[in-house]
C-alpha cells in the first residue's frame, strides 16, 4: 500500500509529527509505504489566473511542468493524506498554492480510485473551517474522503491528557484510512449525486462551457442520458431520481438564460 502525504506545513512541527504517528500506526497494520511531498520544498509558482487550464485544457497551462509531476504522484498512490496547519482560519499558503494548480480538476475530476485522509492542526480555532474546505476540494477532484482528523495543540506546553486524546484520534484515523483503502468505493451520498448532475448540465453543452470541459465529459461518457454517476458504483434510486429532476430544472433555467442573452 502506497501513501502520499501532501504536507502543507513549512516546518516539521505539529502537523508533520501527527502524520508520522499515523504512519507508525498504519505500518503496524500491514505493508505500508509513505512518501512525503513537502510543499515548502516544491517551489511551486503562484497560479497566474490565466484560465488556460479551464478553457483549453491543462496541457496549455504555463505552469504545466509543475502540476503534471504532482498529479502523477497522486495517481501513483493508493491513498493521499492532505495535511496542513491552520493559518488565519485557512489552509497554509503553500497548500493553497498547491490547490490552485489543480483548478481544472474541479471541472474534470479524475481521482475516483483514490482515498483521502484529511488532517489539520491548530493552536486554538479554525479546524472545522479548514477540514470542510479540504473535504469540498478533494471531493470535487474525485477522491473518496475516508476520514478527517483535527488536533488542537496549544502553543503552550500540551497536557498529557490532551496528548493522549490526540494520539487516540490519530490511531483511529489511521485504522479507518487503512481499512477504507482495502475496500471498494462506497455508493455516493445525495450531495455527490446532485454535484454530478449539476456538472453534467454545466459542462454538457458546446458553446456554453469551456471546450476542454465538454470534450472531457463526452469522452468519459458522463453526458450519456443514462449516466448516473462518475464511476460504476450502485446509486440509490431515490438519489438518482432527485438528480434527474434537478438536472431538468437546471436545463430549463439554462435555456431561459440563453434566450435572454440573445435578446
Amino acid at each position: 500500500m502506497k501513501i502520499l502525504v501532501i504536507m502543507g506545513s513549512p516546518r516539521k512541527g505539529n502537523t508533520y509529527k501527527a502524520v508520522k504517528k499515523i504512519e507508525k500506526f498504519m505500518q503496524s497494520l500491514g505493508d505500508v509505504e509513505f512518501e512525503y511531498l513537502m510543499l515548502k520544498d516544491a517551489n511551486l509558482s503562484q497560479c497566474r489566473g490565466c484560465y488556460m487550464c479551464i478553457m483549453e485544457g491543462e496541457d496549455h497551462c504555463p505552469l504545466k511542468e509543475e502540476s503534471s509531476v504532482l498529479e502523477q504522484k497522486m495517481h501513483a498512490a493508493d491513498g493521499v493524506i492532505f495535511a496542513t496547519p491552520v493559518y488565519v482560519m485557512n489552509v497554509s499558503g503553500s497548500m493553497k498554492t498547491f490547490i490552485d494548480h489543480f483548478a481544472y480538476v474541479c471541472h474534470r475530476p479524475r481521482f475516483f480510485d483514490k482515498k483521502a485522509l484529511l488532517l489539520s492542526t491548530t493552536g486554538s480555532l479554525g479546524l472545522k473551517r479548514v477540514l470542510d474546505y479540504l473535504k469540498f476540494i478533494v471531493g470535487t477532484w474525485g477522491f473518496e474522503v475516508s476520514h478527517s482528523v483535527g488536533l488542537v495543540i496549544p502553543a503552550r506546553q500540551i497536557s498529557k491528557r490532551n496528548e493522549q486524546e490526540n494520539d487516540r484520534k490519530l490511531e483511529k484515523a489511521a485504522l479507518i484510512f487503512y481499512n477504507s483503502i482495502m475496500k471498494k468505493r462506497h455508493s455516493p451520498e445525495l450531495i455527490d449525486v446532485l454535484a454530478f448532475h449539476f456538472q453534467k448540465v454545466s459542462f454538457g453543452k458546446p458553446g456554453y462551457t469551456a471546450p476542454a470541459d465538454y470534450a472531457y465529459w463526452k469522452e468519459k461518457g458522463w453526458l450519456n442520458p443514462k449516466a448516473k454517476y462518475y464511476v460504476d458504483v450502485p446509486v440509490n434510486p431515490v438519489y438518482n431520481a432527485i438528480g434527474l429532476i434537478s438536472e431538468q430544472i437546471m436545463k430549463r433555467k439554462m435555456r431561459k438564460e440563453m434566450a435572454e442573452l440573445r435578446k
